[in-house]
């Protein structure tokens, strides 16, 4: 299948999701980027936008319903994670039957008419870049950051010193199994910037 690609970078991106909510705290829910600033979402918001965006995307946009409600019954971190994990698993199970012609066909992208794996890449950078937002968030908070796409400042360093890309957990029902995260080494002394 030419789009295999696209569901296999939707199956690696559910499990960064839900790695990068369980680094997080349930007391860090309400926490804001600027706690006087109410326009930057706090990670809670960030987690009920993540639920209800892909929700109305893959119903919307991609004619994928799960037939569930996209929040959590209770609003904790675990809950949210436990959600997602369902949630999204179903999304995968459906994008894994897709044939090529249903990707190449066209669908509605708000008030244009783009193709479906077009919206997929779409969908997919948009998670990216909230998941990112977490992830500054994270380092606000003064918590380790483990691997998204490749090494960071506690998984080594650079790339350039060949440091490792250490991920969370490799699934997400180790996850869900309540293993603990995987170890990171830390810096090991070595540049976390390019800068010289």
């Amino acid at each position: 299948m030419r789009y295999e690609f696209l569901v296999e970078t939707y199956a690696t991106e559910r499990v960064k999701v839900a790695s990068v909510w369980s680094e997080f705290r349930d007391e860090d829910l309400p926490v804001r980027p600027n706690a006087s600033d109410p326009r930057g979402r706090s990670v809670l918001e960030q987690m009920v936008h993540q639920c209800v965006s892909e929700d109305l995307w893959f119903k919307n946009m991609l004619g994928i319903d799960v037939g569930a409600p996209p929040l959590p019954g209770s609003e904790a971190r675990m809950e949210f994670i436990k959600r997602y994990a369902e949630d999204s698993g179903k999304r995968l199970a459906s994008l894994e039957t897709k044939e090529d012609g249903w990707w190449e066909g066209e669908t509605a992208f708000f008030d244009v008419r783009r193709p479906r794996a077009w919206v997929m890449v779409r969908r997919v950078a948009h998670t990216s870049h909230h998941r990112g937002q977490l992830m500054a968030m994270l380092r606000m908070l003064g918590r380790e950051v483990h691997s998204n796409y490749g090494p960071t400042a506690d998984t080594g360093g650079l790339m350039a010193n060949r440091s490792p890309t250490i991920y969370a957990y490799g699934t997400i029902d180790e996850l869900l199994s309540g293993a603990p995260a995987a170890e990171l080494p830390g810096t090991g002394g070595k540049a976390v910037t390019e800068r010289p």
